[in-house]
């Protein structure tokens, strides 16, 4: 059973930085083999992606909102996935999750598509 566990979420204030993480564990699969993706959903909005890795490559994928901002990196030997945030804006505020699909064709505008979800980290910016 694949399990994901998100950390590193709290409270900030604007302009402030912080770094998500999220532990992958349980698959038979590498953390490369997925592709990963943080997903955010503030209380009376729909769940949006954020940032993605995607599998077999390319560039990271970010929410116009994020980019320049958030930098989404992963680490294969600690199966860990990372979320970097810095210039936080009070719009930042939500809970946080990581997410895992093994197909390639996945994507942020398709949350409901994606297997595997944590629990979430919330982060506040004030």
């Amino acid at each position: 059973q694949v399990q994901l566990v998100e950390s590193g979420g709290g409270s900030v204030q604007a302009g402030g930085s912080l770094k998500l993480s999220c532990a992958v564990s349980g698959s038979g699969y590498k953390l490369s083999d997925y592709s990963l993706a943080w997903f955010r959903q503030a209380p009376g909005k729909e769940r949006e992606g954020v940032a993605g890795i995607y599998k077999r490559g390319g560039v990271p994928d970010y929410a116009d909102s994020v980019k320049g901002r958030f930098t989404i990196s992963q680490d294969n030997a600690k199966n860990t996935l990372y979320l970097e945030m810095n210039s936080l804006k009070p719009e930042d505020t939500a809970m946080y999750y990581c997410a895992l699909d093994l197909h390639v064709g996945v994507r942020l505008a398709q949350p409901n598509y994606w297997s595997y979800w944590g629990r979430g980290t919330q982060v506040t910016v004030s």
